[in-house]
């Protein structure tokens, strides 16, 4: 997943260091799954790899590094015993790699994910200032990885989904890196807007906020959300990426319905829910229909939006609300793709 490369990014920019924490293996019971990963700098942390003692742990010896003079990458094995405070009983080990802001191409490469093309990222684990490489398909064999890390990576670039290796000797560690399909574009910066990119900000996602009103946006947002100040928001629907998470919730009905128009004309999108009441939704059909747009699409605009048992109304009811029904969607999909890869 490449949910970590914006925000690792965005804290570079602001902070000039950092240290990036990777669940690098797991046995056993463990609180996040490998692959996980959580970003320290002096000031901030982005992510988590399971919270209690564990991370507590991994924010003090990353910080110790950053206070010094920490270069390179290496492992640290945390047994998740008494002795840690944690009762999970398996064992998580820990990549820790230093990044510094001036010497990061390798990020600036994998913010090039987006174009669909598969990479792997190659991380020597050394004491030195080595920095990680991406790898694709045709550029493994000019790599210097040694045999065992170069058939991780090639296995890794062969498959569709996520993955990592640590190699048997602790010296690589190799993931592959698949665009973030969890991609929510929110249109409206009023109060349940505010509340839902908040709330957005805590969870794997790349978020997108669109407003006419510049100078409204807060001065600081969360690092997986990119705000884009526009006098066309519908430009944002027609370039946004097949799959996306659409939610309407802007200051003008005028607004709100053009941008509907825009999302159920393109069609290929994952969600699209709509602000308003039940009276609101039918008045949007009536209006859209006279547009041409089918009843079968119509159907799978979402309105009102959240998951039904929570019924307040204050913003950040709704905004919670709206995160778990993207939430319960993206499980039902993720369960019905389980299925048919069974099949």
């Amino acid at each position: 997943m490449s949910d970590w490369i914006g925000p690792l990014h965005s804290l570079l920019v602001s902070d000039g260091r950092a240290v990036l924490v990777t669940l690098a293996s797991v046995r056993g019971s463990t609180p996040r799954d490998a692959g996980t990963k959580m970003i320290v700098t002096l000031h901030a942390t982005h992510g988590t790899i399971g919270g209690g003692h564990l991370e507590f742990d991994a924010i003090r010896i990353a910080r110790e590094a950053l206070g010094g003079s920490g270069v390179g990458a290496w492992l640290a094995r945390f047994p998740l015993a008494a002795r840690l405070g944690q009762c999970c009983g398996g064992v998580a080990t820990l990549l820790f790699q230093c990044v510094d802001r001036d010497d990061a191409q390798w990020l600036h490469e994998l913010q090039q994910v987006e174009d669909d093309v598969p990479r792997a990222l190659a991380s020597p684990i050394a004491a030195s200032a080595a920095s990680p490489f991406v790898l694709t398909a045709g550029t493994i064999a000019k790599s210097a990885l040694p045999p065992d890390a170069m058939r991780a990576a090639e296995q890794l670039l062969s498959q569709s989904d996520p993955g990592q290796a640590l190699t048997a000797d602790g010296l690589w560690y190799i993931e592959r890196v698949v665009r973030n399909d969890f991609r929510v574009l929110v249109f409206g910066n009023g109060h349940v807007g505010r509340a839902l990119v908040q709330v957005l900000g805590t969870l794997s996602c790349a978020v997108t906020w669109v407003d006419e009103r510049e100078d409204d946006f807060p001065a600081s947002v969360p690092p997986n959300v990119i705000v884009v100040p526009t006098d066309a928001p519908e430009d944002e629907v027609h370039d946004a990426a097949p799959g996306s998470m659409f939610l309407v919730m802007t200051h003008s009905h005028a607004l709100d319905l053009e941008l509907a128009a825009a999302i159920l004309t393109r069609g290929d999108f994952a969600y699209f829910g709509l602000i308003g009441s039940a009276s609101k939704r039918a008045q949007f059909e009536h209006k859209l229909a006279a547009r041409g747009v089918p009843g079968a699409t119509l159907a799978r605009m979402i309105c009102p939006i959240g998951i039904g048992a929570i019924r307040s109304k204050a913003p950040g009811a709704i905004a919670v609300a709206v995160a778990a029904e993207l939430l319960q969607l993206r499980e039902r999909n993720a369960a019905q793709a389980e299925r048919r890869a069974a099949r």
